[in-house]
């Protein structure tokens, strides 16, 4: 059978947020990017690897995820899932020329996931020819061909979301978490595009639309490096070092100046179509990723 076409990898993250300066010192002090472009209404971009830009934060009360842009090969695969999701009954509009600008791409798509989430789909990235060197993470991240990292989004319905992302977009589904943790039960399905694990993971409802989104580190020094810059930040540590059983990531997470969280990892596994097989894991995590705040409430 003929795979579908399919989404390559997540492109670009926007957030709207009430501290853009707040944002920048985490994004160069904390994460190690560097600011790509400041633009006239306040808003500030980042990049992290050989493309223009991979993050976007603009000034706004919601403190939340904006939009997701997953990027497509070109504009024959473009068409293809617009057709997908038209024929669906999705409203799909183009992009303005503003904004490709905006988001430095050839061309790009909007519509929303059954969650009511903004999700563009786009070709054409525009990329720097110099390589992206971090002040802070000096060997770089895991990114540019395996897109930006992941992203874990709070949904309505995880069969519906799930259905829509593999069925209409080309997703496929790596494995899923069913577990109670730390007093709530997580149903959690992640997704891949490419060979990182999961580009895309399906949570509960939450407060937000986000959960978090990672970012991976090439050397595992550097996560400790990250953790260290956070905790010195003020930043809030909301799990401690761990390890995942799915996608084998070693990472930590804290809170964004928004109030989401991030994953700063390293180590994540490769998923090969050809052999992969999903299965359910029932543990979040082999060890770590413990809550600060549950760790005080047990001291004697």
């Amino acid at each position: 059978m003929a795979q579908l076409p399919s989404v390559d990898q997540l492109g670009y993250l926007g957030f709207e947020v009430s501290d853009v300066a707040a944002w920048e010192r985490f994004a160069v002090e904390v994460l190690g990017l560097a600011v790509a472009a400041r633009f006239d209404d306040g808003a500030v971009s980042f990049r992290l690897d050989g493309h223009r830009q991979r993050i976007l934060v603009e000034p706004g009360s919601a403190d939340d995820l904006s939009y997701v842009g997953w990027q497509v090969d070109d504009d024959a695969v473009l068409r293809s899932l617009v057709a997908n999701l038209r024929a669906a009954g999705v409203e799909v509009t183009d992009g303005t020329p503003a904004d490709a600008l905006r988001r430095r791409v050839q061309r790009l798509v909007r519509f929303v996931d059954p969650s009511g989430i903004p999700t563009e789909l786009f070709y054409g990235p525009e990329r720097v020819a110099e390589p992206f060197r971090s002040p802070l993470v000096h060997n770089g991240f895991v990114a540019d061909e395996r897109g930006l990292g992941h992203v874990v989004l709070a949904v309505d319905d995880l069969k519906a979301s799930q259905r829509f992302y593999c069925e209409l977009l080309g997703f496929r589904l790596s494995d899923r978490v069913v577990a109670e943790i730390h007093g709530y039960h997580a149903d959690i399905a992640f997704l891949h595009a490419n060979p990182r694990h999961h580009s895309l993971a399906l949570g509960g409802k939450d407060k937000k639309r986000i959960h978090h989104f990672m970012l991976e580190a090439r050397v595992m020094d550097e996560v400790g490096l990250a953790m260290d810059r956070a905790l010195k930040g003020g930043l809030r540590l909301m799990h401690t070092l761990g390890r995942h059983p799915n996608d084998r990531m070693f990472s930590f997470y804290a809170r964004t100046p928004s109030g989401f969280n991030f994953e700063f990892g390293w180590g994540g596994r490769d998923v090969d179509d050809a052999s992969w097989q999903p299965t359910v894991h029932h543990a979040i995590s082999e060890w770590g990723h413990h809550p600060p705040s549950v760790l005080a409430a047990r001291k004697p």
